[in-house]
């Protein structure tokens, strides 16, 4: 029987993590009341996914959070967006009631080992990577978590000889206890969704918990080249592998004479040269070595991983590239949300560029990209939110327009690029000023860019 039947479980906002979760608990004997502050009318579709199950499991109370929900209330569970200081979450604090999310509950109850992966930047990537070279070694492998289908959703399909690739958030991670995947990286610790977690203490408590609850026989990857993740070494409680693109290490990958190499106790041996990646980047090269200790860890052999690293085409609005018009290429970089994703983006190419910047602030640092910004941008196309913030980060040298949509951006970066350059939507700000989130951003600066190629060829 699990755990949660017979409970009186709340969720608390109706995402794609509440919404598995609530089919989840019911089909377990739970009776389930989601609670979500948008109408009925916005959220039809997804009450219409969930019509199939009894009513008198499922309940919906929408447009408010009334503390009454807590009254018969076992268990609150919270979808990713929903943060740990809305009023309905402390209620429940001081009432005694435990927390939850879809992750956790995943956690607890998955046949399957899993990699578990978070970090600043660089995890989806990392998390994608690693599933490919699961699939290489024709084992079984889901991806999902923070990015894809909800795990929970296929927890009945899956068995003990399946192996989990799991991206995992600040957000899911913050509630977090008790349970800890038994490989598990931190990719690296830069500032990140301050206005979530209000202070770097905060965030960084929330990405140990991967770590925190491992066990001695687990194993934990971090970063050699990143001070952050290198840091928290200190709460291994198993082996720690690392990997790095500026040193060799004992135990995990690193760059020898251009070739990608695995070391352990028995020794280090090349795997392929670094140049067989297609991903574009410094960074991403030590997203590639994250991901080859890590499934080397989870036991994926090292053809697979070749295999994976050779194949990999990289994960939409990363870097992408969406094409090549009158000698510039346009590149998708939507899901840089934070100034250091833009800076590893600028790092990325050798061309002049045209970047577009913009979105919504976090309450983040703009100094480091300023300064690169001046140093490495032919013209810079503000937009959105933060275009004012960013205007008055940058020098009197560096040339900038001003706009306020999407669409006026691509207009003005494709009338300043000329053949050679690169313009580059690596925005640094969250999409939430115009965009549901980073996805939509980046497929609206698709069809922009198609939709410019098919005008200048009429």
């Amino acid at each position: 029987m699990d755990p949660l039947f017979g409970k009186r479980l709340v969720i608390l906002g109706m995402a794609r993590q509440g919404t598995a979760l609530a089919r989840f608990a019911v089909e377990a004997g739970a009776t389930v009341t989601v609670t979500d502050l948008r109408s009925a009318k916005t959220l039809q579709g997804t009450l219409e996914a969930l019509a199939d199950l009894p009513s008198d499991r499922l309940r919906y109370v929408l447009g408010e959070h009334p503390f009454s929900l807590l009254d018969d209330c076992d268990l609150l569970a919270l979808s990713g967006g929903v943060a740990t200081d809305s009023p309905l979450v402390i209620e429940a604090r001081r009432r005694g009631i435990p927390l939850t999310n879809d992750s956790i509950e995943f956690m607890r109850r998955t046949p399957a080992p899993v990699i578990g992966i978070t970090g600043s930047a660089g995890k989806t990537t990392t998390t994608a990577l690693v599933g490919q070279m699961g699939h290489k070694s024709d084992r079984q492998t889901w991806i999902g978590g923070n990015i894809g289908r909800p795990l929970i959703a296929d927890l009945h399909l899956m068995s003990a000889a399946d192996l989990v690739v799991q991206e995992l958030s600040s957000f899911q991670l913050e509630l977090w206890d008790q349970c800890s995947p038994p490989v598990a990286a931190i990719l690296n610790i830069t500032p990140n969704h301050l206005d979530r977690h209000k202070s770097m203490a905060q965030y960084i408590e929330a990405k140990g918990n991967i770590l925190r609850f491992q066990k001695p026989g687990d194993i934990a990857v971090l970063s050699a080249d990143d001070p952050g993740s290198l840091e928290m070494s200190q709460m291994v409680r198993g082996r720690l592998r690392l990997f790095s693109a500026r040193q060799e290490v004992a135990d995990g990958a690193f760059i020898r004479n251009e070739h990608i190499w695995l070391g352990d106790r028995a020794g280090a041996r090349p795997l392929c040269r670094v140049i067989e990646s297609r991903l574009i980047g410094p960074h991403n090269v030590l997203n590639v070595l994250a991901a080859v200790t890590l499934a080397d860890s989870a036991g994926i052999p090292h053809e697979a991983i070749v295999q994976g690293i050779r194949y990999f085409d990289g994960v939409p609005h990363r870097l992408e590239m969406v094409r090549e018009l009158d000698g510039v290429q346009y590149v998708n970089d939507s899901i840089a949300t934070a100034p250091e994703r833009a800076l590893a983006a600028l790092a990325a190419f050798d061309e002049p560029i045209i970047l577009m910047a913009g979105g919504r602030d976090k309450d983040m640092q703009w100094g480091e990209w300023a300064r690169q910004v001046e140093r490495r941008v032919k013209h810079v196309v503000l937009f959105g939110e933060l275009g004012p913030v960013l205007a008055g980060q940058l020098g009197t040298t560096t040339p900038y327009t001003q706009v306020e949509t999407m669409a006026e951006a691509v207009s003005v970066a494709h009338a300043n690029a000329a053949a050679g350059d690169v313009v580059l939507l690596s925005p640094g700000g969250t999409s939430f000023d115009e965009y549901s989130d980073f996805v939509e951003r980046g497929e609206h600066f698709r069809l922009l860019v198609r939709e410019m190629e098919q005008h200048e060829r009429l």
